[in-house]
């Protein structure tokens, strides 16, 4: 309940103004019957009106039991005005209650969208982007179905059961207690019955969860299915998958038939047993004819709010079980800030000094890492894989913090400087950059708005990718698909390149962001970032040799530590990782060379 009160802050009047519409519409349709047998007893019988003295004024208002004998159309038109009447407080019931649970909806989505934006990036590298997407859809609109459709008849229900149940104890109470005998059985069956379809459902929503995470890899990673020819891997995988999905729901439906066949004939036996005592009181004169007639409308009316439970329960317990999943979203902590969340000017002098990290305990990444970088310099950070370089980058932009050590930018301590501020002071190309499928412009000015032709002009230049986005038909208007799926892999990063040279950041990173240009573009985007990067700090994580061979400090990482620190001429004359990789590297280009001659 606490929960359910949480999600409706903010509409709980319109739920509560919804409620109170039904129960007046609950409260008239109770009145119908009573019309229905005070006509057959007292207007067409001669049975006096034993009823509340406010009806029987309005009888007598309206000419009496005579004048309403010789005019039963006074006596439709009464059951017309209810139904009409009811039917103006329904409308509202629903108008209310529709607005309330949409904007309650949209709401949910909002603050779950936020909220992922601002969780931490292990979050995310964590979790599944297909099940994700299934907690802010399928869930959330279970949740919404809920509110929409059984919130407000959780009230009616409990209308009815109450109006019902008063109008048969004011009647007969004999004949009350005769017509409520099935009813703490159907209570008991539905709420045995509310908890085993929230376990199935839950398993069927994960499982859902799994399908989704299968076509959302299948759909992303569509270049690699088709390059090794495993689509009819990937349709087993997806047609396994969707069979446990398609059974999981089939052990919700089995369940469903169950209850209604179930409770369909507690309530149909109900119906029957007060029917058949109701005629045998009517024979031995116990009630009358119009008391039997609304004595059966009113048991339905009871029936069916009982009936209804089961809906209602089972709508629930697939509500309980996408609030949870949805909930666990909201759980996770959001990204904090711990120093004193500065925002120093930043111009790009670095220092590592004794700098440690692990992702998980006792399994250290980085260790003892201490260097210093001053403004404006070219850094490169080489070494084999898994050595990290790229955690090393992580910290840089707080993505992770250290676990000891200090880095500080312009001698101020990292952590102490606000996320958003450090981030949006770094410039940083990936090497898998991610492009919208948007035109070519709109994925530059992403980083910089406002910014005109000639400064994405002059961007793509330095990219090196200016005269190839001219050669299009569309030009900067061209449309990349999904993920920049319609472009080749060096003229994504080359537009993710021009992306990040639009800002003019102090500090710039390239993870391994030319990897897939030919060495001929390597050097020019090189070139042209020594002209622009005057007084601009630059990492540069890379394999290729002759992409860091130019650096002003180059690093060598392995296994976690510092193994030398100098220039490409110093490093290659001393044993270790750089020298041998340069080796390699040097010899295949000679052999190139040899062929090519």
């Amino acid at each position: 309940m606490k929960k359910l009160l949480e999600i409706t802050k903010g509409n709980r009047l319109l739920y509560i103004l919804a409620i109170l519409a039904t129960g007046v519409a609950t409260f008239i349709s109770m009145l119908e019957p009573l019309v229905i047998k005070i006509t057959i007893d007292s207007i067409i019988g001669n049975k006096p009106i034993n009823e509340a003295a406010v009806i029987v004024n309005f009888v007598e208002s309206l000419g009496g039991r005579t004048v309403l004998a010789k005019n039963l159309w006074v006596c439709a038109i009464c059951l017309v005005a209810l139904t009409s009447l009811r039917g103006v407080f329904l409308y509202i019931q629903g108008k209310l209650s529709a607005e309330a649970t949409e904007s309650m909806a949209k709401n949910i989505r909002v603050k779950l969208y936020n909220h992922i934006q601002r969780l931490p990036y292990k979050y995310h590298v964590n979790a599944e982007s297909g099940d994700l997407i299934q907690r802010c859809t399928s869930d959330v609109d279970t949740i919404r179905r809920f509110f929409a459709n059984q919130m407000v008849q959780i009230g009616k229900c409990i209308f009815m059961v109450v109006f019902a149940f008063v109008m048969m104890l004011s009647m007969n109470v004999k004949m009350t207690f005769i017509s409520i005998i099935t009813v703490p059985i159907v209570f008991v069956f539905s709420y045995v019955f509310f908890y085993k379809v929230k376990s199935t459902f839950q398993i069927a929503d994960e499982q859902e969860g799994a399908l989704t995470s299968v076509i959302e890899q299948n759909l992303t990673g569509v270049r690699v299915v088709k390059a090794f020819g495993r689509e009819e891997f990937e349709i087993e995988k997806f047609e396994k998958e969707n069979k446990k999905f398609r059974d999981l729901n089939y052990n919700v439906a089995k369940l469903m038939s169950t209850f209604w066949a179930s409770s369909d004939f507690l309530c149909t036996f109900q119906i029957g047993l007060s029917l058949v005592f109701g005629i045998y009181f009517t024979v031995h004169g116990q009630i009358t004819l119009g008391m039997l007639v609304a004595f059966n409308t009113y048991v339905g009316r009871l029936i069916w709010p009982i009936r209804q439970l089961g809906r209602i329960l089972s709508d629930m317990g697939k509500m309980t079980v996408s609030l949870k999943r949805v909930n666990a979203i909201f759980a996770e902590e959001e990204e904090k800030e711990y120093g004193k969340v500065l925002e120093p000017e930043i111009k790009g002098k670095l220092s590592f000094e004794n700098v440690s990290f692990e992702y998980e305990e006792n399994m250290p990444v980085l260790e003892d890492i201490s260097f210093n970088v001053n403004k404006g310099e070219t850094v490169a950070i080489v070494g084999p894989t898994g050595s990290g370089k790229s955690s090393l980058i992580h910290l840089l932009l707080r993505l992770y913090d250290y676990k000891s050590g200090s880095i500080k930018v312009d001698g101020v301590e990292l952590k102490d400087i606000s996320r958003e501020w450090i981030r949006s002071n770094v410039g940083i190309v990936l090497q898998e950059p991610f492009l919208y499928s948007r035109t070519i412009k709109d994925n530059i000015k992403m980083a910089k708005l406002d910014a005109d032709d000639n400064e994405i002009v002059r961007a793509t230049s330095m990219a090196a990718v200016h005269e190839v986005i001219t050669s299009f038909e569309e030009g900067y208007d061209t449309i990349v698909g999904e993920k920049g799926v319609t472009l080749s892999g060096g003229q994504r990063q080359r537009v993710a390149i021009a992306r990040t040279l639009i800002k003019n950041l102090p500090i710039l990173i390239f993870d391994d962001s030319l990897s897939a240009v030919d060495a001929e573009t390597d050097k020019i985007i090189r070139g042209e970032l020594e002209k622009r990067s005057k007084g601009v700090t630059t990492f540069i994580i890379s394999h290729r040799i002759s992409t860091v061979m130019d650096a002003d400090k180059i690093v060598v990482l392995n296994h976690g530590k510092i193994e030398a620190i100098g220039k490409h001429s110093e490093l290659i004359k001393k044993d270790g990782v750089y020298k041998r990789i340069w080796q390699i590297q040097n010899s295949k280009e000679e052999e190139k060379e040899e062929k090519l001659a």
